[in-house]
């Protein structure tokens, strides 16, 4: 019998297809038991594991998921791996991804649906609005994104990343039921002896990765009947000490025969020096509602050593900064629920300090009127030139760092 796996968006009726299945099936329904067992296995408490997945309490500048993420989830992956050497499993959750795709008796099978269809659930399901279903739904999809670009670099729900798509939408969940058992028991998922080894190869080189996982998160370990190959993606200072040390390593693992190290594709050579550009905020939040817009803009500036942080409206921005204030704010004006100015209006009141660039494809002279008058440092309009945002995101920095040095003088 194989062993199913379900990712599923939220709202999907990812309980009802999962308990249906085990109804027809009797698997082992191993998803709400495997932080505990992980945590049982490895003597860590199960909110860990839940960090390394989905994410934790962070300030908005600050990672959500903790330092050891890369140990964790090899942890996670060790604990699934083993559960499933006795085949008639089911496990429905995130952390069915990290089993390994040349696992051929593993049915892989993702639950989603278009969001209109989920709103619609979800005010159904927990008596939301339509605005609290959006963003609800908004940030699980978010969670589903940051899961299977840090795994994979793709997004969640690309066909490469599963064995089976059904549209919820357009299919009710007793055929959905169907759909998986009966893909479940066909010739191509049997269990055979090269896809069980390929199981004891894939539990072998996840701890072996995790021995190695506080040497970083560039190493890729691959293990075949017991020989171990280790891939370096980024340079250390220096390169053949390193590769020694993480053979001695791999070779405390039982059951490693052998051990090699190899340079990968994307192998970086450390940078000689620093280059430091001190007129760089180290803190900036983009707001804007805009989604693709936003997300485009923070990747180019990151490309010019700009880390950012992201809100979609004007509530999470002001909530987020309560706890983490940013030195810049990129500003957009029209957006739902609390618009631009206000958000400008209580960020000039309560956090002072912050330098505030309105970015809009929407203003007039009497808003820029406005917000020049409420404290904005500039006003500039879509579609604005990479160069020019980023030279007054500078100058804005510059006038921060211009108000502390002012105070320590006074102080002085």
């Amino acid at each position: 019998m194989a062993i199913i796996t379900l990712f599923s968006g939220s709202f999907c009726h990812d309980q009802q297809v999962a308990q249906g299945i085990n109804r027809k099936l009797a698997l082992r329904d191993v998803s709400d038991s495997l932080l505990l067992e992980t945590s049982a296995s490895f003597n860590l408490p199960e909110s860990k594991f839940l960090e390394a997945m989905h994410g934790g309490s962070a300030s908005l500048f600050g990672s959500k998921y903790p330092k050891d993420r890369k140990a964790l989830l090899m942890r996670l992956k060790i604990t699934l791996l083993e559960l499933a050497r006795e085949d008639n499993l089911l496990y429905s959750g995130f952390a069915g991804l990290l089993l390994d795709r040349n696992i051929s008796h593993i049915l892989r099978v993702c639950l989603i649906a278009p969001q209109d269809y989920r709103v619609k659930q979800a005010m159904k399901e927990l008596g939301l609005s339509s605005r609290e279903a959006r963003k609800h739904i908004h940030r699980n999809d978010e969670a589903c994104t940051e899961w299977t670009r840090h795994l994979f670099s793709q997004d969640p729900w690309e066909a490469e990343l599963h064995d089976i798509i059904i549209p919820m939408d357009r299919t009710p969940v007793d055929q959905a039921i169907v759909i998986a058992c009966e893909n479940a028991v066909k010739e191509a998922v049997t269990t055979t002896p090269p896809s069980r080894n390929a199981l004891e190869d894939a539990l072998l080189a996840a701890r072996v990765s995790l021995v190695l996982a506080a040497k970083g998160d560039d190493l890729k370990v691959t293990s075949e009947a017991g020989h171990i190959s280790i891939e370096i993606n980024k340079a250390p200072m220096r390169l053949e000490p390193f590769q020694e040390e993480l053979k001695s390593l791999a070779a405390t693992v039982p059951e490693v025969r052998s051990v090699r190290t190899q340079i990968g594709s994307s192998f970086l050579q450390p940078a000689i020096g620093l280059n430091v550009d001190l007129d760089v905020p180290t803190k900036i939040l983009l707001v804007d509602d805009e989604r693709e817009f936003v997300h485009t803009l923070s990747e180019r500036l990151q490309n010019r050593n700009m880390e950012t942080a992201i809100a979609y409206d004007g509530e999470e921005a002001l909530s987020s900064m309560a706890s983490d204030e940013p030195e810049v704010m990129v500003l957009d004006l029209k957006m739902p629920g609390i618009d631009g100015i206000e958000v400008l209006r209580r960020v000039k009141k309560e956090h002072p300090d912050v330098e505030v660039i309105i970015l809009t494809g929407h203003g007039s002279e009497r808003e820029e009127a406005l917000a020049t008058e409420l404290g904005a440092f500039a006003y500039l309009h879509k579609p604005v030139n990479i160069e020019v945002l980023a030279n007054t995101m500078k100058a804005a920095y510059r006038r921060v760092n211009e108000k502390k040095n002012d105070r320590a003088r006074n102080r002085g």
